[in-house]
């Protein structure tokens, strides 16, 4: 089975939405370690602050991979398409199984980064004490009681 030059550049605007997406991930964070910075120098319980250092550097690790990954799918679409257009049919086949690997590895990676991000979130939370993570059942629960009294 054949892939024309439309198979590959289907790629395109899907790779350009990921790469997006990957970097607004990257500006916020950017932006949330300038933050977390400045209340780094002024706060007491550096501990908590270490653990967000630490999530924010694995997770810029993670971000920077994923825009890599998505730069090489993209490159290899382009190329599958070169190699479409020379008649190159192997190559051209090869080349696009590798852009596909390419961009499911960076959604793979997208899908670690975003999980991190959740955790960071709880470590930012942890540090406020007496609130908890109620489930709806605890809502559910708390909202009885205070209609039956």
């Amino acid at each position: 089975m054949d892939i024309s030059i439309n198979t590959p550049a289907l790629m395109f605007p899907a790779i350009t939405l990921v790469m997006l997406a990957y970097t607004n991930r990257f500006l916020a964070l950017s932006s949330r370690v300038r933050a977390l910075h400045d209340v780094y120098k002024d706060h007491e319980n550096k501990v908590i602050i270490h653990g967000q250092i630490k999530n924010m550097r694995y997770r810029l690790k993670l971000i920077k991979n994923m825009q890599s990954l998505g730069v090489s799918a993209f490159l290899c679409s382009i190329l599958c398409m070169y190699m479409i257009y020379e008649n190159l049919m192997l190559f051209a086949h090869l080349i696009f199984a590798v852009s596909m690997i390419f961009f499911a590895a960076s959604l793979v990676i997208s899908l670690v980064e975003i999980n991190l991000s959740t955790k960071a979130i709880e470590l930012e939370l942890s540090d406020m004490e007496g609130l908890e993570d109620p489930s709806v059942i605890d809502y559910i629960k708390k909202r009885f009681e205070k209609d039956k009294n």
